[in-house]
């Protein structure tokens, strides 16, 4: 099958490149996309992490942010660095994944981080995201409701699991149908040349 897995935090300042980036690639190789939220909180912090490591290494930060600059304007997108960074992901992950068997998922990915690093936008509480649903014709009560539920928050810990289990170690990563796994949104392309020609 000619398929990779994206797993993304909303907080990854290079998740925002590839996730308004990975469909229209893939698709013209044939290729689909499996878009999969998840936390690096728990990542982070097995390996004594309390903080994003642009947070933690300033020269790091300092050329991230400017990178994303001229990544964004590269790829004509637009970018504004939000106030707080990294923001509380882990709502927007719950919600994410519901829209993983409902079908908006891919929509709302892109709007929230459209929102926040194409506006600079707050995406960390329930009243950030309702205009992002709203805007998707989406009820945002129940959907922000069923996320807050206990199946809500079962289901962004498996996956959470599941990328850890994966190999996953940072965002943006993909992985593939026969178990490769690339990591970085400058890894894109390669890992769609890959499935492409190594899936089934």
């Amino acid at each position: 099958m000619k398929q990779i897995t994206f797993w993304y935090d909303f907080a990854s300042t290079y998740s925002y490149l590839a996730a308004l980036r990975v469909e229209e690639v893939a698709s013209q190789h044939g290729v689909e996309v499996t878009w999969q939220p998840f936390l690096l909180g728990p990542i982070f912090g097995a390996q004594g992490w309390t903080d994003s490591p642009f947070n933690i290494y300033e020269a790091k930060g300092k050329y991230m942010w400017r990178d994303m600059a001229r990544l964004a304007e590269s790829f004509r997108l637009p970018f504004k660095r939000p106030d707080t960074f990294p923001q509380n992901s882990l709502l927007a992950g719950r919600v994410a994944c519901l829209g993983q068997s409902e079908g908006w998922v891919a929509d709302f990915t892109r709007a929230a981080y459209a929102a926040q690093f194409g506006e600079g936008r707050s995406i960390a509480t329930a009243d950030d995201l309702v205009p992002l649903l709203t805007g998707l014709d989406l009820d945002a009560a129940d959907i922000l409701a069923r996320a807050t539920a206990p199946d809500g928050k079962m289901a962004l810990r498996q996956s959470t699991d599941a990328a850890i289990a994966a190999g996953v170690f940072g965002a943006p990563s993909f992985t593939t149908a026969d178990g490769e796994l690339f990591w970085g949104s400058d890894r894109l392309e390669q890992v769609v040349a890959w499935a492409a020609t190594h899936g089934g």
